[in-house]
């Protein structure tokens, strides 16, 4: 779950860590009562200071998605699926609107716009990574 984590990404790692745990449980990848990787196993595995794993498990529980059963470890909470669709899709279309309005402002017409978001859906990427060169090369302005 957070092969995608990223510590060169301009987000901050905590907040991508409480984000893979969201989009994992609004699209279903996690399910109420499943079990989260303990923070020295996550630390560990993403290769980062465990303070920062807490530091998302923390804040997930203080959103209730997650819940801590003492000496058994961090589970999804009841009711997260639908917490978890709702904000990550609010949260989401907020930022597409931000970015098309931004493109627009830069000059960008609303076919270019679509194009870039046609071919960004049609690759197979997570979130975090490297822009796709076939993406960049689509960020060339065209002569006028």
């Amino acid at each position: 779950m957070f092969e995608n984590i990223n510590i060169h990404s301009s987000v901050a790692v905590y907040v991508q860590i409480e984000n893979s745990v969201q989009f994992a449980v609004a699209s279903g990848r996690l399910k109420t009562g499943d079990q989260l990787p303990s923070v020295r196993e996550a630390s560990e595995k993403m290769n980062v200071n465990p303070n920062t794993v807490a530091k998302a498990y923390r804040d997930l529980e203080v959103m209730d998605i997650l819940y801590t059963r003492r000496g058994m470890g961090v589970f999804i909470n009841k009711g997260a699926d639908v917490k978890c669709k709702e904000g990550t899709r609010h949260r989401l279309v907020g930022r597409l609107h931000e970015v098309v309005s931004e493109a627009k402002a830069a000059g960008m017409t609303a076919q270019e716009i679509k194009a870039i978001s046609a071919a960004s859906c049609a690759i197979d990427a997570e979130p975090y990574g490297e822009v796709p060169a076939s993406l960049l090369a689509m960020a060339k302005s065209k002569k006028s």
